[in-house]
């Protein structure tokens, strides 16, 4: 992209300057403090939304890209150039103590629950700390970047649900669980609004999932979260590779779908309704189908268009009538050598939806699987789960006092206060969050509770690089 920055700088070093990745008001925040202030702490939750409970992730995206980074001299003065053109004032002599001082790393402590956790809204997921009088502020100064991690929790947390969804219809109408990671592919690539945005939600939905179109995120998941390749995909047939034949040579085209990728095991994904859905599974049902056999790889179809519980139904039937299907012994058809994947209309409640339409209907879940495009990465905001980042205490001169939002407007809205870490029960693995020092209730025995917060980032160091194996491991561990 050309420069259009008017003397501040390509958009590049702009978006890699962290002294610009704040909200403009935050640049005069550290004239408003008492001037006793010596240390600031912050936290990060959800306080409730779609889902009872959220399932972290993405903090160490954030951290890697952002804070691992030094400040340099000449970030300052890209920063000063232009705070004093935008009219607000800037804090150079805070910035350059961090360069000269600290190395140009910023001198705060990052705590947080282990990425993979499963923790009910309402509990603190992330502390921020700075007990440094000289940059005390830094503590809300991040707020703005270290908030987005509402959108990988948010994505990784509707795709957990997800994955419950269809895990109960797999455990009540087939024999195959170890399907389950492919039941929910990833289509958002195309519908979000950066390409950012694709990596950081493509990864998040792989901690539940292994089958994705998105790119960037398989790529975010494999470089952020140490993995070789975090998710998978097949050949698949799109509306212009079909529709570049012509109407009246669709039935080659579907041949040469079968033709270039139909090898044994292989799985051949074909999108049939580019003129009449109807029409085109006739011709797989009979000129096509011992092309289909004879190949050895499973086709999947997909409908593209219509309501999508009904035309699913419709479609399983079709296929059932000319390819035939077993009952496994959950009392559930099961097609021989066709799928069908659902990528038109796919959202939580529709996924719903169309399971407990084929579960009446007689069909196993093992027949189905789900494309999820917009819904999965771009129909949430930071509402969906209400998150919030608010300082809950300040050190005014050696004494630490809580602080709080209380607004008699909107008790939702009331923030926790002082000094926070999360608690968890070894044994029930209930989460409790709780004020620093730790005041155990009486009675209460206190080895049975451990600080569910790890220390992940300590003044420019990252200290905890989680693989996303162990990460997965984490968030499905008590699946049933």
């Amino acid at each position: 992209m050309q420069n259009a920055s008017s003397g501040f700088g390509d958009l590049a070093s702009i978006l890699s300057n962290p002294i610009l990745n704040t909200d403009s008001y935050k640049a005069s925040h550290y004239l408003q403090y008492p001037p006793e202030a010596s240390a600031m702490f912050s936290y990060i939750e959800s306080r409730g939304g779609r889902y009872d409970c959220t399932l972290f992730f993405g903090l160490q995206m954030l951290i890697k890209d952002y804070l691992c980074r030094p400040v340099t001299f000449a970030m300052i003065d890209q920063a000063k150039a232009f705070f004093t053109a935008h009219g607000e004032p800037f804090n150079e002599a805070g910035w350059r103590y961090v360069v000269e001082q600290c190395g140009g790393y910023l001198p705060v402590r990052i705590r947080a629950v282990p990425e993979g956790s499963v923790v009910p809204t309402h509990n603190v997921l992330v502390t921020v700390e700075c007990d440094d009088p000289q940059v005390f502020w830094l503590a809300s100064y991040l707020e703005t970047m270290l908030l987005r991690v509402w959108y990988p929790v948010t994505v990784a947390t509707q795709s957990w649900h997800l994955r419950k969804t269809i895990r109960a219809y797999l455990q009540k109408s087939s024999d195959d669980l170890a399907q389950l990671p492919f039941k929910l592919h990833d289509f958002g690539a195309r519908g979000v609004s950066s390409a950012e945005s694709a990596a950081i939600g493509g990864a998040a939905h792989l901690v539940s999932f292994m089958g994705s179109d998105t790119v960037l995120g398989v790529v975010a998941a494999n470089h952020y979260y140490n993995e070789t390749m975090a998710a998978f995909s097949v050949p698949a047939a799109e509306h212009s590779t079909i529709t570049s034949w012509g109407r009246e040579r669709e039935s080659d085209a579907f041949r040469n779908m079968i033709e270039r990728f139909g090898k044994p095991g292989a799985i051949v994904s074909v999108v049939s309704d580019s003129y009449d859905l109807f029409a085109a599974l006739d011709v797989w049902g009979t000129q096509l189908k011992q092309a289909v056999l004879d190949s050895g790889a499973t086709l999947v179809i997909r409908p593209d268009s219509g309501d999508p519980r009904t035309i699913v139904l419709q479609t399983l039937r079709a296929l059932d009538a000319s390819f035939g299907s077993v009952v496994n012994s959950k009392g559930r058809r099961v097609l021989n050598h066709v799928r069908v994947i659902q990528g038109d209309g796919v959202n939580p409640d529709s996924i719903e939806a169309i399971l407990a339409a084929m579960d009446e209907a007689g069909f196993a879940a093992d027949n189905i699987v789900f494309g999820m495009g917009g819904a999965l990465l771009q129909q949430i905001n930071r509402d969906t789960q209400r998150f919030a980042m608010k300082c809950s205490a300040i050190r005014l001169g050696d004494e630490w006092h809580d602080v709080r939002k209380d607004p008699v407007t909107d008790a939702a809205k009331r923030s926790m206060k002082g000094r926070l870490t999360l608690l968890k029960h070894r044994r029930t693995g209930e989460y409790r969050t709780v004020t620093l020092p730790i005041a155990w209730d009486a009675g209460t025995v206190e080895s049975e509770w451990e600080d569910a917060l790890v220390t992940v980032f300590d003044s420019g160091k990252l200290l905890v690089n989680a693989s996303l194996a162990e990460i997965r491991s984490r968030a499905h561990a008590h699946e049933a």
